[in-house]
């Protein structure tokens, strides 16, 4: 399950009111992983959104990872957590979620940073920003190198992230990596049904590489 397009429902991103209907829109077009990722909303309200999405995921047979809570990805029962450089240390998050659980890792634009990840028991690593990106336009730029090497070097699937468009994802691809994450690219355009289906569509033929 931890290949192809990586949707992260952000809500700064998308409307509060249009929030689940938004993220049922896409995930009822093949959206297979979704990750909730929420800077606004206190505990109880996440929560709330947090069932609610568990519930659509399981509907629509996607993964739930949420990003940076642990306690959350635990009260949902969701399928697993991603961490960032300042969250929960992978091997402890893995003790209190269960071996089960997926566990992502950030790894930025350093390489080391994946290696530890994999020692500590990571089922994913991301790397980026590969591109200037809306969410975190400050984010040091990671290189497509970083990629082709974990491929060849780690036996993990590798996602990239950060300011991705259907006009730059191609390198990407070739790279290695496994999975795409986006954000702005789907929910900031017009359409975010169509534009999932128009990303599909350009990874379709890397998902079905061998």
């Amino acid at each position: 399950m931890l290949k192809g397009l990586y949707v992260i429902a952000d809500t700064q991103s998308i409307r509060a009111r249009d929030f689940l209907d938004t993220v049922e829109s896409v995930l009822s077009v093949g959206t297979r992983i979704i990750q909730y990722r929420d800077k606004v909303n206190d505990q109880e309200t996440r929560t709330v959104i947090g069932h609610k999405l568990r519930s659509l995921t399981r509907k629509h047979k996607s993964l739930l990872i949420i990003n940076d809570d642990i306690e959350l990805t635990r009260d949902i029962d969701a399928d697993g957590v991603h961490l960032g450089k300042e969250d929960h240390g992978i091997s402890e998050t893995g003790t209190f979620l269960g071996a089960e659980k997926i566990i992502g890792a950030s790894c930025y634009n350093e390489y080391g940073n994946a290696v530890q990840a994999v020692a500590d028991g990571a089922a994913y690593i991301a790397f980026g920003s590969f591109f200037t990106s809306p969410t975190k336009p400050s984010a040091p730029l990671a290189d497509t190198g970083l990629i082709t090497r974990a491929k060849q070097e780690l036996n993990i699937p590798v996602c990239a992230i950060g300011g991705i468009t259907q006009d730059n994802v191609t390198p990407l691809l070739h790279a290695g990596a496994d999975m795409i994450a986006v954000i702005s690219g789907i929910f900031n355009s017009s359409s975010p049904v169509r534009s999932v289906q128009e990303y599909m569509t350009r990874l379709q033929p890397f998902r079905s590489a061998p």
